[in-house]
């Protein structure tokens, strides 16, 4: 049984950081892509950042400058690095992997159950 567990959101001022985590448990051989959406209120999930096996970063462009995204492939864990944070970053941020290889097969695409993030003015 594959689980992402979020970790790492609160509530914060304008202008601070944040350090979210999620760690991929269960039996894994290997994950292709692991990343970051948020999903705001009356919004729809949107990707914020996402890296795959060869280290291989992308940013929305929003969060460009500002997060920073890395992953340890061996602890099957990735993590967002959010500074500057703005009201505007409010939102349920969503763990998500793809392709993860499993003695028991393929999983194409997995989710953690999101962790809170609130910035306040």
């Amino acid at each position: 049984q594959v689980q992402l567990v979020e970790s790492g959101g609160g509530l914060v001022q304008a202008g601070g950081s944040l350090r979210l985590s999620c760690l991929a448990s269960g039996s894994i051989y290997s994950i292709n892509v692991m990343g970051w959406y948020r999903q705001a209120p009356g919004k729809q999930r949107e990707l914020v950042a996402s890296i795959t096996s060869a280290m291989t970063a992308m940013y929305a462009d929003s969060v460009k400058g500002r997060f920073t995204i890395s992953r340890d492939k061996a602890k099957n864990t990735v993590f967002l690095q959010t500074n500057s944070l703005k009201p505007e970053d409010t939102a349920v941020y969503y763990c998500n992997a793809k392709g993860i290889t499993t003695p028991r097969g393929y999983l194409p695409d997995y989710w953690g159950q999101g962790t809170q993030v609130t910035v306040s003015s």
